[in-house]
């Protein structure tokens, strides 16, 4: 999933809508959280405070936030033996950068652990 916007909805003369927000929250996902709220984010600046599309993307922002350094659970509870996956921890936590969007990771080669 990329940052990128689909053209049509970022259009000056296009009103924001409350369906443009829930169609970029139908995605929501603990890895793609990021990316969306950041969507999200770009999609309502230049909207009014009172906005209801504004109110709407601004409690999903918050809601992404959690669900991108949280995660979230599904399925069975851990069994004897497993561990569950960690999410993004407050140590890993992006710093904005001073145009408000979290800088690149460094591309890391070659194999992996786990």
């Amino acid at each position: 999933m990329a940052e990128a916007e689909q053209p049509e909805r970022l259009r000056h003369d296009r009103d924001v809508s409350v369906d443009d927000v829930r169609q970029l929250m139908g995605a929501s996902t603990p890895h793609f959280a990021l990316q969306l709220r950041n969507r999200i984010r770009t999609l309502i600046r230049g909207l009014p405070p009172e906005d209801p599309a504004r109110l709407l993307g601004e409690q999903e922002i918050a809601r992404l936030e959690r669900l991108g350094f949280e995660g979230e659970l599904r399925g069975e509870p851990a069994q004897d033996g497993q561990r569950s996956l960690p999410s993004l921890g407050d140590d890993e936590q992006p710093s904005a950068s001073p145009s408000g969007s979290s800088p690149a990771s460094p591309r890391v080669e070659g194999p992996t652990s786990g």
